[in-house]
């Protein structure tokens, strides 16, 4: 049975997701179109671009990504707690970067604050708080990311209609082993598919964003209370900036690794393993070498009791051997009960990948 977005999307299951969306025009989101010979190579870096620029508006971090040919990957984790600390003129500001709102909202972020009642200033309390729940909603993440990248890619093409295969698929990350095992699918995402070598010649994936010295401003601040969210008076207040008004947001950094625990939103190993880890599974995977079992055990398996040759048998079918939710059985069997179903689908993958067998 059909289970819905909410029951899918849970911060009382997990805040750690993965995420896929998928082009309808299979072939030609950012690969090249064998019939007509167009390349659209240049939307990957939109696709890239535009994932860490709402990283920095919402309150979503994003772990790993991978923009493919015709679909993309994201694993974010959701932090509704730091939503719910921001102010309400912190959450007014990032909000319009996106939309323009409705025209109380302008006004209070304007000098025309000063002349508005008790009633107005409520009202705009109560927008706030909508917002505020919004900036840490991954259905509201996803369709701002799919709707601006759907616009560019139609302006450019100049036809209309849908540019995205149906809504996102997502994947409850349910233990630190099932982010591991998500972040190094999504990441060797071009070396599976042979589009690459090495890890570093993986274009447009977040771990050759993270192999690559940093130069790029990601200061995330809070754009100026002045800004376009005080002109067009008349759009729709629901209706997402154009284009032109998007591109001077901010990006943010990709999440940092912590392997002590000791800071919360962080990937929890250190990145030197998780390195370690999936340039070893890299030279499993590529097409030429597939089969290969690596001598060393990379330290992140036994840390996270996971069975080495199943990791990496389920390297490639991540997707397909698991369905909403991604752990170790004990997880999964809960979770199944807390959604009232019978089962989840993988549960069979989770007892070979998340329970080391003994020697």
């Amino acid at each position: 049975m059909t289970q819905p977005r909410s029951s899918l999307v849970s911060i009382e299951d997990t805040p750690w997701y993965h995420v896929v969306s998928r082009c309808v025009r299979r072939a030609f989101l950012c690969g090249e179109d064998r019939v007509s010979g167009q390349n659209f190579e240049h939307r990957r870096e939109w696709i890239e671009t535009r994932i860490l620029e709402l990283a920095a508006i919402f309150t979503i971090d994003v772990a790993a990504y991978a923009v493919m040919s015709n679909h993309y990957h994201v694993v974010v984790r959701l932090d509704p707690e730091r939503a719910a600390s921001l102010g309400t003129e912190s959450v007014l500001q990032r909000w319009t970067r996106l939309f323009s709102g409705p025209e109380l909202v302008r006004q209070y972020l304007s000098p025309r604050r000063k002349a508005m009642c008790h009633a107005q200033l409520r009202r705009v309390e109560e927008y706030a708080q909508t917002y505020r729940n919004r900036l840490a909603d991954l259905s509201w993440f996803m369709r701002v990311l799919n709707e601006s990248i759907a616009r560019q890619a139609n302006e450019e093409e100049g036809v209309k209609g849908r540019f995205w295969e149906g809504r996102f698929k997502s994947q409850a990350l349910l233990d630190d082993a099932a982010v591991l095992a998500a972040m190094s699918y999504v990441d060797l995402n071009p070396v599976r598919a042979g589009m690459a070598e090495t890890l570093e010649q993986s274009d447009h994936t977040s771990l050759q964003r993270r192999m690559q010295p940093e130069t790029e401003d990601h200061s995330g601040n809070e754009p100026p209370a002045e800004s376009s969210c005080q002109k067009h008076s008349s759009r729709n207040p629901n209706e997402l900036r154009p284009e032109r008004e998007l591109r001077s947001l901010p990006r943010a950094p990709l999440m940092p690794f912590d392997a002590t625990g000791q800071f919360e939103p962080a990937i929890p190993f250190a990145f030197e393993d998780y390195l370690e880890l999936t340039d070893t599974l890299g030279r499993c995977v590529h097409p030429a070498k597939r089969g290969r079992i690596p001598a060393h055990r990379p330290r992140l398996l036994d840390q996270l009791g996971m069975n080495a040759e199943a990791f990496i048998q389920q390297s490639c079918h991540l997707l397909k051997a698991f369905g909403s939710a991604i752990g170790a059985p004990k997880q999964m069997v809960e979770l199944a009960a807390q959604r009232q179903c019978r089962y989840l689908r993988g549960i069979s993958a989770a007892r070979s990948l998340f329970v080391r067998q003994a020697a």
